[in-house]
């Protein structure tokens, strides 16, 4: 569903900025986008996506900030150097960055 309502805001963009039927033309697309846009299926699933977003993004938050401490930590061992930050002090960073890593 998502891939078909963006494939169809994509043409509408190209067909506008492309179209010589000039400003009347725009602004019944124009009216037809708002519509869509507007209508109670589509307000629903919106809603449906903002809140899914936001259940999930303390989740992919703590695995993100995860992620970096390992490649900082790898990329600190291929490195090295005195002033490579350690695995661990990269760690503790994150853990207190806001909304950070929570063992």
């Amino acid at each position: 569903m998502k891939a078909r309502a963006m494939f169809v805001v994509g043409g509408t963009i190209g067909y506008v900025l492309g179209a010589r039927a000039g400003r009347a033309r725009y602004e019944k697309i124009k009216a037809k986008a708002q519509s869509f846009w507007q209508s109670p299926t589509v307000q629903q699933k919106a809603a449906q996506a903002q809140e899914f977003a936001r259940e999930r993004a303390p989740e992919v938050q703590q695995k993100l900030a995860e992620a970096t401490s390992r490649v900082t930590a790898v990329v600190a061992d291929k490195v090295g150097g005195e002033d490579a930050p350690t695995a661990a002090a990269v760690h503790h960073r994150a853990s207190n960055a806001p909304g950070g890593v929570h063992d």
